[in-house]
């Protein structure tokens, strides 16, 4: 696939630059795609997957989003197969070439955890110390018959606080849930108050036409924490070919309905040190190196 994405130091809108340094990420894909026929053989009839997904795209009430899930939750490793669900490999990938020190040491964090998919990903590159927490119990349920999690605990993220203290955790992914119905904007900081100093955040969300008011919401709450010196942005990185369509009109632009994508973006955020002033007032410093 090449480069995941590269960012240095730019001016913002209204003046001033961002704090940061140039982060290039070499994120070669490490497996081909499934073909059609081998989605279907996994997945069942690929119109019926499509109707599951594109229902659950459709559902923004939580309560109602989190029963689907719930039902959804045996079938569902099978279903996003067949649609060729690519941000949990993508995520990781990313998350890894930017984490320093070796993979085993890191205690991560995955947020809206489902069935372990961004687990097994995580194990593959041989990170062992993880944690998640879903709103499913269906979901978890699925996960924790993988047997990779440490720990798993059943939390509504936005109803509720992470059921971890400040500054635990070396990483933080949330892969998946950031949509409408799902994770709102206004839980982000939470994600951050779990982050060890210097430790990293990765977020994903869908940019097809459905999720587009929301990607706005989201980008904004992401600067907002930016221009407040919360974190930095290490990498923004669209990616086309995130998952096969659910219907035409989620199509990306110059493919056709038959084998259309659609698109997604991978967010990397390093949270800033905080550091003592004078006053005793903690004030954010500029961080250097990966």
């Amino acid at each position: 696939m090449g480069v995941c994405g590269a960012w240095r130091a730019s001016a913002m809108p209204g003046g001033g630059e961002r704090w940061g340094v140039e982060v290039a990420l070499d994120l070669r894909i490490r497996r081909p795609f499934p073909s059609r026929r081998m989605a279907q053989e996994e997945g069942g009839s690929l119109s019926e997957v499509r109707a599951r997904v594109g229902a659950s795209h459709g559902i923004t009430d939580l309560a109602q989003k989190l029963h689907f899930y719930d039902r959804w939750a045996s079938d569902y490793d099978q279903d996003v197969a067949a649609l060729q669900y690519r941000a949990p490999s993508l995520a990781v990938d990313c998350l890894t070439q930017a984490l320093p020190g070796p993979p085993q040491a890191a205690l991560i964090l995955d947020v809206a955890c489902g069935t372990g998919l961004v687990a097994a990903e995580l194990q593959a590159r041989g990170f062992l110390r993880l944690h998640g927490v879903d709103g499913s119990s269906g979901m978890l349920e699925q996960a924790r018959a993988r047997g990779l999690y440490q720990r798993l605990s059943l939390c509504t993220l936005g109803q509720e606080p992470l059921p971890s203290p400040e500054g635990t955790y070396d990483a933080v992914l949330m892969v998946g849930a950031l949509s409408d119905g799902q994770v709102p904007c206004s839980a982000i900081p939470e994600l951050l108050r779990v982050t060890k100093p210097s430790g990293l955040v990765c977020l994903t969300t869908r940019t097809n036409p459905s999720n587009l008011q929301y990607k706005e919401a989201l980008e904004a709450t992401l600067d907002k924490l930016e221009q407040a010196r919360e974190w930095e942005r290490l990498v923004a990185w669209p990616v086309d070919r995130w998952e096969l369509a659910t219907t035409e009109l989620e199509v990306v632009p110059g493919t056709s309905d038959d084998d259309g994508f659609i698109s997604g973006i991978v967010y990397l955020y390093r949270k800033r040190q905080v550091a003592q002033v004078e006053g005793g007032r903690p004030s954010a410093q500029p961080l250097t190196g990966l």
